[in-house]
């Protein structure tokens, strides 16, 4: 991540756009189908760099990309360059609504209807113990870069549980599927939207419901929560330069909005059908013109 010019750049007349990659598959649906059209449609050259949630955020302000496309809620970061600095432009939300929380296999589920209650899961927690978890039950996390209460919501609950993070969303995916596989239980941390969920039904378990107090006690403190996550509207970020451009890039990004659904098929494209994200997007754009056409600016549409 540090500051590189695009060796587009000095080519004269060229345009070229830099976006992180989140390490969620929805987030490089994102950057994906931008990317696309951005290059296929507007022209311009687009880099692109695979890094954590709060790296990108850093790395917004200080220029070295030019928008994040999905941001989960970090409101700490939002405080520190969108209100303080004013480094970071909030773009407006991406159209998707976004919501984590913990899950069990429908499968399962359908045995222990009880289970989708938190108050019930002590209960379930031998089934649950793995090697990793040893004594207690397993709740099964992804990357430790993820937003994430759920070592705060376990200590808070008094939950007989053991967060063990599966290091990634891919090594998370695949223990999911290796335990629906065998019609093992499971206890996930996992979020909406996603694809895995098309393959691998799954129940919410009902936590302690998410208040504006419950969000406003964790902002402050991190380790008290013991609510809900809340449900994200998920938003995009643009640094302030880019956005006060006026750049048809600007633009474009700016009307970047679509739905969960688009979001999925994209995701599953990648994740499951083996595409590459430049074929997925192609894929995507070329059954969704409708959609997609409204994000272009006026001038782009002459």
């Amino acid at each position: 991540m540090t500051k590189q010019a695009s060796p587009y750049a000095a080519v004269g007349g060229a345009k070229s756009v830099s976006l992180p990659i989140g390490t969620w598959v929805g987030a490089q649906a994102n950057v994906a189908v931008a990317k696309y059209l951005l290059e296929h449609e507007l022209g311009y050259h687009v880099d692109t760099v695979q890094v954590d949630e709060q790296p990108a955020w850093d790395a917004l302000s200080q220029g070295r990309v030019d928008a994040i496309l999905e941001d989960w809620g970090h409101p700490e970061e939002e405080q520190r360059y969108v209100k303080d600095k004013k480094t970071v432009t909030a773009g407006g939300g991406n159209g998707v609504i976004g919501h984590i929380g913990w899950w069990v296999p429908k499968y399962w589920a359908d045995k222990h209807p009880d289970v989708t209650d938190w108050k019930n899961l002590d209960k379930y927690a031998d089934q649950l113990r793995t090697a990793e978890s040893g004594k207690k039950g397993q709740l099964l996390d992804g990357s430790p870069s993820f937003v994430t209460n759920d070592k705060a919501l376990v200590k808070n609950l008094n939950l007989n549980y053991e967060v063990v993070f599966a290091g990634s969303e891919a090594a998370q995916i695949t223990q999911i599927k290796q335990f629906a596989k065998e019609k093992k239980p499971f206890l996930t941390y996992w979020y909406e939207p996603q694809w895995l969920f098309n393959q691998v039904p799954m129940v919410e378990v009902k936590l302690p419901e998410y208040t504006e107090a419950c969000g406003e006690k964790g902002a402050k403190d991190p380790k008290s929560i013991d609510c809900a996550y809340p449900i994200v509207p998920l938003q995009k970020y643009f640094n302030t330069d880019f956005a006060n451009s006026g750049s048809t890039a600007a633009k474009f990004l700016k009307n970047f909005s679509w739905t969960k659904a688009d979001q999925n098929e994209v995701s599953e494209s990648v994740a499951s059908d083996g595409l590459t994200t430049d074929q997925a997007a192609k894929r995507w754009v070329e059954k969704h013109p409708d959609a997609w056409k409204r994000w272009l600016p006026k001038e782009a549409k002459q």
